[in-house]
């Protein structure tokens, strides 16, 4: 501990740091990626959209197995060992896109990029980080996770400029030689220790000193198949699965949405404002919310703040810079809470050993929720009609689905507020 101090800063924020560039490679390539890739194998293969976009699914679909059953490798094989292979998996997996020649090798290749992506995705980034910190377990987690929105504001546009010089293939293995060779130097680094086996305590504190732990008194161990039965657990899930269904949906659509009013120009620009939105949102929430609050409270916050987001965008009707620009903001503002905060929920509401599955069930359901939303959004904005007060082309029904799910996905949450861990099958 001495030798920490000596340093100059405790070696959890330095493994904080090194989990910041893990998820800024993981969502820059596996989540912000695959718009980038459906559009140059479009252009390549002239391939039909919706077969294209299928193989989006299947990418994130099968990313849902896989992160549902981390805990599992974990134990296996290693925090360490699986990081580096899923970031290998990862990159075969976009070159596997850049090279397919048939329907069938863009399919195979969704199994390995999707598989790969979430092993430096939500519940890696938890997993590697809650150890080191109990009491700023909130700051340090929203530090790490800032580097999901750094990814989109990196990669992006990096992806077209690379693609444009290289080539898709060039560009996928430029860009996965990088990221194997970084992660893998900071997996032996960083993502293998632990604050046992470096003699440390959680936070910095001196080894042996009692740390406070921020779990509900409420909390009770679940067993088993027990998980799936308790009201708590049901409710996070559903209030996380609910609230990235409306994000990703309305996110998918909103480029294309803002266009015609801004020019493609400013809605790149008023794009990268959603993502400083997102990042000032999740670090005043992870540095501000006390250790002890309700954070089923700063969640519901949180979307709300979406909800006043999608009611300035319903009511710009299209052409409102002012409002339009209004709804960006707010919108933004909650974009990384959603993925942040729920983690954070299930370490204090249940018993530490319950954790380590919570977080990785509540992220696969979520993420194989919102593997649907794109589409589902996109049949809304097809299908749905004109309003008096807005046509058809600014998409209000939109805005209108969006806001009615996140106010879904807050019941959720102040459902499960008082709730004690009830079985569903006790009754």
């Amino acid at each position: 501990m001495q030798a920490g101090k000596q340093r100059g800063m405790f070696f959890g924020w330095r493994v904080v740091g090194a989990v910041f560039v893990l998820a800024t490679f993981g969502w820059g390539l596996g989540f912000y990626g695959p718009p980038v890739y459906l559009h140059a194998v479009r252009e390549s293969r002239d391939w039909p959209l919706s077969l294209v976009s299928a193989a989006v699914t299947v990418h994130f679909l099968f990313g849902a197995l896989i992160v549902a059953n981390l805990p599992k490798l974990y134990r296996s094989f290693g925090v360490a060992a699986v990081t580096k292979t899923g970031c290998g998996a990862l990159a075969f997996g976009i070159t596997g896109w850049a090279l397919a020649k048939e329907p069938w090798q863009l399919f195979a290749a969704t199994l390995f990029s999707g598989g790969g992506w979430v092993t430096m995705g939500a519940a890696a980034v938890n997993a590697i980080v809650s150890p080191w910190f109990v009491r700023t377990r909130p700051a340090a987690l929203a530090s790490a996770y800032n580097g999901s929105s750094v990814g989109g504001v990196i990669f992006s546009p990096l992806w077209v400029a690379a693609i444009g010089l290289m080539g898709f293939p060039g560009a996928a293995i430029a860009i996965g030689l990088v990221m194997v060779v970084t992660v893998f130097l900071l997996a032996d680094l960083y993502y293998a220790k632990t604050p046992e086996q470096m003699g440390l305590a959680a936070d910095g504190d001196t080894p042996g000193s009692p740390t406070p732990q921020a779990i509900s008194p409420r909390a009770r161990p679940l067993p088993g198949p027990t998980l799936w039965h308790d009201l708590r657990f049901i409710t996070l899930a559903a209030g996380m699965a609910l609230g990235l269904f409306a994000q990703i949906g309305l996110l998918a659509h909103l480029f294309s949405l803002l266009v015609p009013a801004l020019g493609a120009q400013l809605a790149g620009i008023a794009a990268g404002a959603a993502t400083a939105a997102a990042i000032a949102g999740r670090t005043l929430f992870g540095w501000l919310m006390p250790s002890g609050a309700d954070r089923r409270l700063y969640a519901c916050a949180s979307y709300l703040v979406q909800v006043t987001g999608s009611i300035a965008f319903l009511v710009a009707a299209g052409d409102s810079v002012p409002l339009l620009l209004v709804g960006v903001i707010l919108f933004g503002f909650g974009i990384g809470n959603a993925t942040s905060l729920p983690p954070l929920i299930a370490q204090a509401e249940f018993v530490r050993e319950d954790v380590t599955r919570v977080v990785p069930m509540i992220v696969a359901i979520g993420q194989g929720t919102y593997a649907f939303a794109p589409a589902a959004f996109g049949l809304i904005r097809e299908l749905a009609p004109s309003l008096a007060f807005a046509p058809a082309s600014a998409a209000p029904w939109l805005y209108v689905a969006a806001a009615a799910i996140q106010i879904a996905a807050i019941a959720c949450f102040l459902i499960g507020r008082r709730l004690p861990h009830v079985s569903t099958a006790s009754g």
